[in-house]
């Protein structure tokens, strides 16, 4: 009888470490999934977060490059108003601060194709004159444009469906302009590039009213 009660004890007594064991196990491999669940639902959000900021940043580019090219006219020295067009280059004339000084204005895109550069130069003198240094800011990075032109340029007879005015574009010709930036902040991750672009008509330079 003795006996049978010690062999019944070690019985349950394996069993007992074995349960606890498998619902170690168990428990690890729950801790794991959540673990990773959670990183990837991380990594999700921060890959929406910066989706939508470059996004945002990009409209906010847009909208300000827009804007200085909407009211581009003569300089203060008499030029006009488009110095400069090309497919990834644009040199105009406006008044970006409301100064009542007309600012030469260079959009342009780097050797490398990655980013977008501003420069801008103020006249100075008596006479004004366009001369001196100018300041330079970085307005976009990450840029993946390859063969797709930054600037498109359309003339008075573009009716939304007319094609663009092929390059080497004649300065005197554009009436209106579209911009488009494509944007990959990390190639080797969702989402596909972020794609922006918008259309501004040279107000002071239109003659078809």
């Amino acid at each position: 009888m003795q006996k049978n009660m010690k062999n019944f004890y070690k019985t349950n007594k394996g069993a007992t470490i074995t349960e606890i064991l498998v619902t170690i196990a168990v428990l690890a491999l729950v801790i794991n999934a959540v673990a990773s669940f959670s990183a990837d639902i991380f990594r999700f959000s921060g890959t929406i977060y910066n989706s939508v900021q470059a996004q945002q940043d990009a409209r906010n580019v847009l909208r300000q490059m827009a804007f200085e090219l909407r009211t581009t006219s003569p300089s203060s020295t008499g030029a006009y108003a488009l110095a400069e067009v090309s497919a990834n280059r644009i040199r105009f004339y406006s008044d970006i601060d409301n100064d009542g000084l007309k600012e030469e204005v260079i959009y342009y895109l780097s050797a490398n194709g990655k980013t977008l550069y501003k420069n801008v130069r103020k006249p100075t003198g008596a006479p004004l004159q366009y001369v001196g240094n100018f300041s330079t800011s970085t307005v976009a990075s990450d840029i993946v444009n390859g063969a797709t032109p930054i600037f498109t340029y359309y003339d008075t007879n573009y009716d939304g469906t007319t094609g663009s005015l092929a390059q080497p574009v004649n300065i005197l010709s554009v009436r209106l302009l579209k911009i488009e930036i494509i944007i990959e902040r990390d190639p080797n991750r969702a989402p596909v590039p972020i794609v922006v672009s918008t259309q501004v008509s040279l107000r002071n330079l239109k003659d078809n009213l």
